[in-house]
C-alpha cells in the first residue's frame, strides 16, 4: 500500500470549501440552457430591452423575462431603467470570458 498522505493533504488544502463549490456548480447550471447563452451572445453586442431580445430570438417577452431573471440572480447580467424601459447588459467582462473559453473548449 502506498502512503499518499502528504499529497492528499496538499490537494485537500487547495480544494475550495463546499459552499463555494456549490455556488460554482450553480453558476455552471445557468450555462446549461442554450436560450440563456443566446441571450448572453446578444448582449455581447449591445445592451437590449426585453422586447428586442424576444424579437432577436423569436420568443415571447415572458419567456425572455424568465431567462433574464435567472441571469440576473446569477449576476451575469445587469440592468438599467430608462423611463418605463429596462435595458440589460453583461454584468462584467468575466461573462464573455466564460462563454468564449467554453466555446473554445467544445471546438477542440
Amino acid at each position: 500500500m502506498h502512503d499518499h498522505h502528504s499529497l492528499l493533504d496538499e490537494v485537500h488544502q487547495v480544494i475550495p470549501d463546499d459552499e463555494l463549490l456549490c455556488d460554482l456548480a450553480d453558476l455552471f447550471k445557468i450555462f446549461a440552457d442554450s436560450t440563456r447563452i443566446k441571450i448572453l451572445y446578444g448582449l455581447f453586442e449591445s445592451e437590449m430591452c426585453v422586447c428586442d431580445i424576444a424579437q432577436l430570438l423569436n420568443m415571447t417577452q415572458s419567456a425572455i423575462s424568465h431567462q433574464l431573471r435567472s441571469l440576473k440572480q446569477s449576476k451575469l447580467v445587469k440592468y438599467r431603467r430608462e423611463g418605463k424601459t429596462v435595458f440589460y447588459s453583461l454584468a462584467d467582462a468575466h461573462v464573455r470570458t466564460i462563454i468564449n473559453q467554453g466555446l473554445e473548449h467544445v471546438e477542440e
